[in-house]
């Protein structure tokens, strides 16, 4: 096995000490908007609406606000749990991607025949995200800066150039370095279409706002327990404060269980850790260039992810994606220092210019992995129900797909994007536990075997791959 970058070429132990010495634990993104964020009621009494979305996450929002604006006569009401955008949709990096299917490889994987359509989907959905924030005014700092990934080991270089989106570009060590300058980067591949950023609880607290302002009701503090009904009564939302009945139903729970039983094995929850650094100085910024202000990844199968934010910070997340036995969701599991120290040690493996640079948040989310590493959906009651799940990180573009799919859907209607295969088909299942355990920690320690065996795939991987099933770090 041959030791990673990150192996050979550690920060000193008091470097990463230092840098993590005076960092909170809290998201940055929500920490941001806490004092300005509205709040709205909690469920009080039962009540009847033509539709109902459970779910205050990006999914649930573009979704009700997409059925108000086809009937606007209609009453839409939406159930959070907690707040909205607390979770996934609050605390993820902001990286607001064209892919809808986790990426050009596993289109290609899964679905050769459509990725090119899927491909085209993907970019008029981006398209369409941002002439929505346009039109709207909505301040979530959207900017389409394009994506750099990034090869950091020998056999990583030899992938470049193998996209079929003709959009990408391939960049040598120095290319890459012009654009942003680190010793590790040995070439990339820019697409300058693939990705914006944005400022994540900003957005989830102006679609909020937009929705509450064409007519949607927006009830947080409300979880769902129960979901009752048939093809031809009225849908049920039970919460412990009262019953929502509506026609039809839009399910977007992301990670957590599934109000329809046949899906709760469809995602486990995976944790993923973040940091965010200080502002930078001129100088510092000036030293790893970076005017492009690019979404950046590197090519590995535990891979590192990193963004500037407005005011010239720079998020720092990935590599670890942590499974706990039990598939349980806990606040515990956000503070988690080996992984937080991890990256600060690979961090300042990746820009030893910044040495001396400070974290001021540390923090954690949780990943609605699927076996496919991206979206599904599903249906009931005669699909009047409709569900969505299994985003995989890579939720906060594909979420305004899936909204224009779940309407579609409601509506019976028969379009491109409904009749896609990664719409129409749902992938398999994750076994119950202890199998879940055994195999996802086995599918980690064989993803890791591979960034340390110059990414060679060992039989497990190509008997998951062969069997469309996975775990994506």
């Amino acid at each position: 096995m041959e030791p990673t970058i990150f192996e050979t070429n550690p920060p000193a132990a008091h470097t990463v000490d230092a840098s993590l010495a005076d960092t909170k634990l809290a998201c940055f993104w929500l920490d941001d908007i806490r004092d300005s964020a509205a709040r709205y009621p909690k469920l009080g009494n039962d009540l009847t609406a033509d539709d109902v979305v459970v779910g205050g996450g990006y999914a649930g929002l573009w979704t009700a606000i997409k059925l108000k604006a086809e009937h606007p006569e209609r009453r839409i009401v939406l159930l959070e749990a907690v707040e909205v955008g607390w979770a996934a949709s609050g605390r993820n990096g902001g990286f607001c991607e064209a892919s809808i299917t986790h990426g050009e490889p596993n289109a290609e994987a899964r679905w050769p025949n459509e990725t090119g359509i899927l491909r085209r989907l993907g970019y008029e959905n981006l398209d369409a995200i941002e002439k929505f924030i346009a039109d709207n005014k909505l301040d979530a700092e959207f900017e389409r800066n394009g994506a750099l990934s990034v090869a950091n080991a020998p056999y990583q270089v030899d992938w470049l150039g193998e996209s079929p989106d003709p959009l990408v570009q391939t960049l040598n060590a120095e290319e890459t370095r012009k654009r942003i300058n680190s010793p590790t980067f040995l070439g990339g591949e820019y697409s300058p279409r693939e990705n914006a950023s944005i400022h994540p609880a900003k957005l989830a607290a102006e679609l909020a706002r937009h929705a509450t302002e064409i007519g949607v009701e927006i009830f947080e503090r409300s979880p769902v327990t129960k979901l009752e009904g048939d093809k031809f009564g009225p849908i049920r939302l039970v919460t412990d404060a009262g019953t929502v009945s509506a026609e039809r139903a839009a399910l977007c729970t992301n990670v957590f269980p599934s109000l329809l039983k046949r899906y709760r094995l469809h995602t486990v929850p995976v944790y993923d850790y973040v940091l965010m650094t200080e502002p930078l100085t001129d100088a510092q910024l000036k030293s790893i260039g970076w005017e492009g202000r690019e979404g950046l990844a590197d090519m590995a199968n535990q891979f590192h992810y990193s963004r500037l934010t407005t005011d010239n910070r720079i998020l720092w997340g990935g590599y670890d994606a942590v499974y706990f036995t039990g598939g349980k969701i806990k606040a515990e599991y956000e503070d988690r220092m080996e992984s937080h120290r991890r990256l600060a040690s690979h961090f300042f493996t990746t820009f030893p210019q910044l040495e001396g640079l400070k974290f001021t948040h540390r923090w954690a989310g949780v990943i609605d992995t699927s076996t496919r590493f991206c979206a599904f959906f599903g249906e009931a009651f005669g699909g009047r129900v409709q569900y969505v799940s299994g985003f995989t990180g890579l939720g906060v573009g594909t979420t305004h797909f899936a909204a224009d799919v779940i309407v579609d859907r409601l509506e019976g209607r028969v379009t491109e994007r409904t009749e896609v295969e990664m719409v129409k088909k749902v992938p398999l299942p994750f076994p119950p536990e202890p199998a879940a355990s055994i195999g996802i920690n086995a599918t980690r320690w064989a993803l890791d075997r591979a960034d340390h065996n110059q990414g060679k795939r060992n039989m497990l991987l190509k008997t998951l791959d062969a069997l469309g099933l996975g775990f994506d770090s």
